[in-house]
């Protein structure tokens, strides 16, 4: 069986967090592909430093389809999905995008700082490399996302709350 529910977004914007919720709601596992990047390979910014973003991304496509072929919620790398061949990996299936502001990111990074460090992606630039980031990706999470759901001042259950009525609605 395939996946449940996709989640995709920028990162920071409550994928993990979601995604462990709408899971428990719904009674399956829930697979978070940077989480099982990190326990084959390792830390993600080191391996970025070591080998590179297109070995990651590489290596990343590999575990999303093996993901997504799960009875499960699956939590997508932030960036994931700038991958044609991962876009490609989720037609058909229900795609919900968590966004969230700038504002809300900067609260959540200086309320973790580790946070930051884990995303080689935004650990040299902070919130204003985040929003660059998020900016060049919109149009593909737009364009890949079924929904949309803003997590910027909200509890991470009330948004698992709304991706699983939404999820029962279709």
């Amino acid at each position: 069986m395939a996946a449940r529910v996709v989640l995709i977004g920028a990162p920071g914007a409550g994928k993990t967090r979601t995604g462990k919720r709408v899971a428990r709601a719904l009674g399956v596992q829930h697979l978070d592909t940077d989480k099982l990047f990190v326990a084959e390979h390792g830390p993600i910014a080191d391996f970025f430093a070591e080998r590179g973003e297109a070995e990651f991304r590489r290596i990343e496509r590999a575990l999303v389809a093996a993901a997504l072929a799960q009875d499960a919620v699956v939590s997508l790398g932030g960036g994931a999905v700038m991958d044609p061949a991962t876009q490609d990996l989720l037609a058909g299936l229900p795609v919900v995008q968590l966004t969230s502001t700038p504002e809300a990111i900067r609260e959540r990074i200086d309320a973790e700082p580790r946070e930051a460090a884990k995303r080689p992606l935004l650990a040299n630039g902070g919130v204003e490399a985040w929003e660059r980031l998020v900016e060049a990706r919109r149009p593909v999470y737009d364009r890949l996302a079924d929904v949309s759901i803003d997590t910027s001042h909200r509890t991470m259950e009330s948004v698992a709350e709304e991706v699983v009525a939404w999820l029962r609605s279709r």
